[in-house]
């Protein structure tokens, strides 16, 4: 068997899309790119500058949902590829070890060298959702290190990636946003148009447990589309408001209304149409934004000392 390369090395500026990237405003985000790699057969083993040049444009579409919260780091890895997808149960599973194994790496140097206590939010869409989850699994539990990350979690945005029940009961620090402010927990949703049954990301018979970016409800009551404040389609792009409704199905899948599959088709072939999981995170781009603020000065305003909040809040400053 040939052996797989080597993975990088995270004291290497050059292992990194994003380091320490952005205002410094007491807070870090710790984002993790989508899939990107659509020509490897199982993991991106080959970061040569290409790929890593679709890495950046891929979080530069994200990154204006939050870099408005502090310091942005994201780590180059060895990410399973689109066709990593379409592989048998255990051979995906070999994959996804290997992509995560590189996330995890990436943030322990980051814990060890960059964090320094700093409050912090997980972020990331499609694959990097789910390596978000794979991070709470390893660092946030019943530790005294998992104690103090969970401490200092705002939120995480795994978006375009589903959050079970099942996911709940064994990993009890995975635990699903019920509204707008609520710290250390996920937030997480998939778009459909409301006729499917099956995707990669919820599965026939599998129940996600989602939250409505426009409501901040879980329970499947509709938003309408008024109170989209912005789509953002392509990176610099100007919102667009009012885009589109929303409200959770049955399956947990979060349903967009005022659009069809017509205009906004699945591109990727894993994706049946009516599936607009690629559109997840851009559809509600503004709603995003404002919440990671949101969020953000909940945790400062809960770990702000008592006299230097009532200061703060005499002299007009928001956490915002």
């Amino acid at each position: 068997m040939t052996p797989e390369p080597t993975a990088p090395d995270y004291d290497d500026p050059n292992s990194w899309a994003y380091f320490a990237l952005g205002e410094d405003r007491g807070a870090d985000v710790f984002i993790i790119c989508p899939t990107v790699d659509t020509r490897s057969e199982r993991n991106a083993f080959d970061l040569n500058d290409k790929l890593k040049g679709r890495f950046v444009n891929a979080l530069d579409m994200e990154k204006g949902i939050f870099e408005d919260a502090g310091r942005l780091y994201s780590p180059y890895y060895r990410q399973m590829s689109i066709n990593a997808y379409r592989l048998p149960e255990a051979d995906r599973a070999e994959a996804k070890a290997v992509a995560y194994g590189d996330v995890s790496a990436a943030f322990r140097w980051y814990l060890n060298h960059e964090n320094g206590g700093r409050p912090l939010i997980l972020a990331g869409f499609s694959q990097g959702g789910e390596m978000c989850l794979e991070l709470l699994k390893e660092y946030f539990g019943d530790t005294e290190e998992g104690s103090a990350l969970r401490d200092r979690l705002i939120s995480v945005y795994s978006l375009g990636w589903t959050v079970t029940e099942e996911m709940t009961q064994a990993y009890p620090q995975i635990m699903p946003a019920r509204g707008a402010t609520d710290l250390g927990t996920v937030v997480s949703f998939d778009c459909e148009d409301g006729t499917l049954t099956d995707t990669i990301i919820i599965p026939a018979g599998v129940k996600a447990l989602s939250i409505n970016p426009l409501n901040w409800k879980t329970d499947g009551t509709p938003a309408d589309r008024s109170e989209n404040l912005g789509a953002v389609m392509e990176t610099g792009a100007e919102p667009v408001p009012g885009l589109c409704g929303a409200y959770i199905g049955s399956r947990g899948e979060l349903v967009v209304t005022d659009i069809t599959p017509a205009d906004y088709p699945p591109v990727l072939d894993i994706f049946p149409e009516g599936a607009y999981h690629l559109y997840d995170y851009m559809f509600f781009f503004i709603n995003l934004k404002e919440n990671v603020a949101v969020r953000t000065a909940a945790w400062n305003a809960q770990h702000t000392p008592i006299g230097a909040l009532a200061e703060i809040q005499s002299r007009g400053i928001l956490f915002w």
